[in-house]
């Protein structure tokens, strides 16, 4: 997962025509209407085989995915481990409350080296744990297992209880600990239901605890130390054909070290996955890099049986010793990165090797004498560094080959779609024959509906490709329109695109650090955003084998971009002068020297603007997106100049024009991405893609001329004077996609077909003399461009209907916003 935003989108069909819409019934086309469409099938071609593992689902601990997620532990901060290190505002008593006296301990009394710290809890006194979001979910009648480390050498009776604000939960526990350290365990039952739950332990006497715990019975299989089970089963519901895990950028962010006395307990460290095994009181805690703890809970182990569980094929994702994400450094240091590679050996053997080896007896000893059969392996996650990334991936490769050579080693092309990261990663990765390299790309929905033709000319002689994570930017309709729109192409790919994955799939509604997410819950409920109801009529959808077809397409609506000027920063202060907008035939639109006041100029971002000599400076160095605005909306053909200096601050510029609002917009981004990369990004209703980007840093207390000629739809970029690119966006977003499949299983054919437009689409279908049945059934998602699933209220969900009318040649009237599967019978 990139941790940046990233911005743009091309047009064809006009931004209205593809946002307007109420969703209609599907329903045969009368013979003697206008047809809109045609789509010719051809089933006597071999199209490419679809495997069995093409879609599946990517999970990373982000949004609170895990701990207050899909791990079923309902205790927050259960061993006091949490520290500034993983957030600022956290303590090791971060989620309690203290009654009497208590205090958190890191002393040679702990539990284990791994568990460092402990609560010495006073006698008479007791802590209380809040849960997540809202508190601890309890149900009626269900039953809830506690447990507790404790010591107290000289005795004592812990008192366990479950309250709301309205009283007990559940009969309150008496506990007996003498000794030493020891684990101790009660049951409850819930006599109410409640989402606001507290769990209070309290001490008669002096005692020393960690990890207390609060596991529900009822997890997903029943499995111990488990998934929380309403949010496993929306997983298991989508039928993946594979579990990629654990990040994303856990993975290739942080110290590369262990978590040891040789290190000094690192806390800020990559995702490596000997220190997620074992008995969960032994396991190491990591800050997480998207601003929390991680207890390792859910670790390895729980991700090979989860995939196991869910009929999925495991695929993990280990360091490759090059961070990304924004932090962008090689670790050089010949000895770790030995280990890392012997690491991954050991994980292969952890996954596939007998009992008889050392790290398959691990595996049986955690309960799991069976392999996992691990067939496939990333190494890296978005490194922006491709040259130095590939040099360790290469030897990462070379071990894993001479001793596993079964094993497929996934490669990646950074965090981008396009660009120059991108170009010399794929190139690095077809001169060393890499076999298969994962893409990552977010995007706003125009790009996605103007790239269904992504993938067709990938060279078929070259590396596979791992679509890993991909979304456009929302969770409204019109969002999994595009997606699904993008999705035909994919499929009409497969023997270029193997394996693909929405990202991310999880956002506890209270935690959220990135949005779109496939899968929202709390604490007490989960519901499925539209993306996800496009991804499981896909997944459940697949067919064996793609059977060519063609579609007729939509007149392209074009026409010059159009727009006022705006001036931004995103953590930066900066100041800009002599801004003049002349139009193509010399004519001046804007002159401002800001000499007088900013009248001229609207104010729609954050931040704080003001005139300083002569200037408008921007002077908030940590506001993001300050945006100022100035012109005419309908303003085309025109040229900008602008002086810019930068003042302070993490970044560069952003120069922005083709402005309409606060949510459509092209900028020149110079310096973003803290300061390593220039691109143009696109905006359209707020969601961006990336249009053209290069490597660059902006300098503090440098005057830049700054240079944008717009002229139709092509755009030519000058920095002090030198040319430094141009674009056309110019590439239509067709509307009407579709692709065909065969089921070889139920001989049926899977007729797909998008429909991303205000309008119904009256479409003739030709089958190209296959013998059919003339019923049909058919899957649709109907509904408005901007209906969102929530907790309460799903707009988004599929109906099914049986539709008569179907023979060699027939009609069909594709319902405006709308996806609809047709799966025909051949005879």
């Amino acid at each position: 997962m990139s941790r940046t935003t990233r911005t743009g989108w091309r047009l064809g069909l006009s931004a209205s025509a593809f946002l307007l819409a109420a969703a209609a019934v599907p329903a045969p086309a009368q013979a003697a209407e206008v047809i809109d469409y045609e789509i010719t099938v051809d089933p006597t071609a071999k199209g490419a085989t679809i495997d069995d593992t093409m879609y599946g689902v990517f999970f990373e601990d982000i949004n609170r995915a895990a701990d207050g997620g899909l791990y079923a532990e309902l205790v927050q901060n259960r061993s006091f481990e949490y520290s500034t290190v993983d957030n600022r505002s956290y303590t090791p008593l971060t989620s309690w409350t203290v009654d009497g006296t208590a205090e958190t301990v890191n002393d040679g009394g702990r539990l284990n080296e791994r568990n460092r710290t402990y609560l010495s809890l006073g006698a008479g006194s007791s802590v209380t744990n809040a849960g997540y979001n809202t508190g601890i979910r309890v149900e009626q009648g269900k039953k809830y297992d506690f447990s507790v480390w404790a010591r107290a050498e000289g005795g004592t009776t812990l008192t366990v209880s479950l309250r709301d604000a309205d009283g007990t939960l559940a009969t309150v526990r008496q506990v007996a600990v003498k000794g030493g350290w020891a684990k101790y365990k009660a049951t409850f039952t819930a006599t109410r239901t409640s989402s606001t739950g507290r769990l209070t332990v309290g001490s008669a006497a002096a005692a020393a605890l960690d990890m207390v715990s609060l596991f529900p019975r009822d997890t997903y299989k029943h499995q111990p130390n488990g998934l929380r089970k309403d949010l496993a089963e929306k997983v298991a519901a989508l039928n993946p054909g594979f579990l990629r895990f654990p990040g994303g950028c856990l993975v290739n962010t942080g110290s590369m070290q262990d978590y040891s006395e040789a290190s000094g307990w690192q806390r800020a460290r990559s995702y490596q996955w000997k220190d997620t095994i074992g008995p969960v009181e032994e396991r190491a805690t990591n800050a997480n890099f998207w601003g929390y703890n991680q207890s390792y809970g859910l670790g390895y182990y729980e991700y090979f049986r989860f995939a196991e569980d869910i009929g999925a094929m495991p695929l993990p994702v280990v360091p490759a010793l090059v961070t990304g994400c924004g932090q962008n450094k090689a670790v050089v240091d010949d000895a770790l990165l030995k280990r890392h590679i012997q690491d991954t050996l050991d994980l292969i053997e952890f996954a596939n090797g007998p009992v008889t080896s050392t790290w398959g007896k691990k595996r049986a000893q955690m309960g799991h004498p069976r392999p996992f059969r691990l067939t496939h392996i990333g190494v890296g996650n978005e490194e922006n560094l491709p040259v130095e990334f590939m040099d360790r991936f290469k030897q990462f490769r070379a071990a894993i080959e001479a001793k596993y050579p079964d094993i497929t080693v996934v490669s990646n092309s950074g965090p981008d779609d396009a660009g120059s990261t991108f170009d010399t990663a794929w190139r690095l990765n077809r001169e060393a024959g890499v076999d298969m390299v994962d893409e990552h790309y977010y995007n706003n929905p125009q790009w996605f509906l103007q790239n269904n033709d992504r993938y067709d000319s990938y060279d078929r002689k070259g590396p596979k490709v791992f679509l890993g994570e991909y979304a456009s930017w929302g969770n409204a309709f019109k969002n999994g329109l595009a997606e699904a729109a993008f999705m035909t192409g994919l499929e009409r790919n497969a023997d270029i695109v193997k394996l693909a994955s929405y990202a991310p799939l999880f956002a506890n509604e209270d935690y959220v650090q990135w949005s779109p997410d496939m899968v929202w819950f709390n604490n007490h409920a989960s519901w499925n955003s539209a993306n996800y109801e496009v991804q499981k009529l896909f997944m459940n959808n697949v067919g064996d084998r793609v059977v060519p077809s063609t579609a007729t397409g939509t007149p392209s609506m074009q026409g010059p971009i159009t727009g006022a000027v705006g001036l931004s920063t995103w953590a930066t202060s900066a100041a800009y002068d002599d801004v003049k907008v002349t139009s193509a035939d010399g004519g001046t639109l804007l002159g401002d020297d800001f000499s007088g006041d900013a009248s001229r100029w609207t104010h729609t971002g954050g931040g704080s603007w003001s005139i300083q000599d002569g200037q408008y400076v921007q002077t908030d160095a940590a506001a993001e997106n300050t945006m100022v605005s100035a012109g005419d909306k309908d303003w085309h053909d025109y040229d900008l100049h602008v002086k810019a200096t930068k003042k302070s601050g993490k970044e560069g510029f952003l120069v922005a024009f083709g402005v309409k609002d606060t949510g459509n917009y092209y900028w020149w981004n110079l310096g973003g991405w803290n300061n390593t990369t220039s691109a143009v990004e696109q905006a359209v209703d707020g969601g961006k893609s990336t249009l053209i980007s290069k490597p660059g840093t902006i300098e503090t207390g440098r005057a830049y001329d700054i240079d944008i000629k717009v002229r139709g739809r092509q755009v030519t970029l000058y920095l002090d004077g030198q040319e430094w690119g141009s674009f056309t966006d110019d590439k239509p977003a067709e509307p009407f996609r579709q692709v065909v499949t065969k089921d070889k299983r139920t001989g049926d054919l899977i007729v797909k077909v998008v429909n991303a437009q205000s309008a119904d689409a009256r479409t003739a279908i030709d089958l190209g003399g296959a013998k059919v049945a003339s019923r049909a059934k058919v899957t649709t998602l109907a509904a408005a461009p901007d209906a969102v699933n929530t907790q309460t209220q799903t707009p988004v969900a599929p109906v099914t209907s049986t539709f008569t009318g179907v023979a060699g040649e027939f009609t069909y009237t594709f319902p405006a916003n709308s996806i609809t599967f047709l799966r025909i019978k051949q005879r």
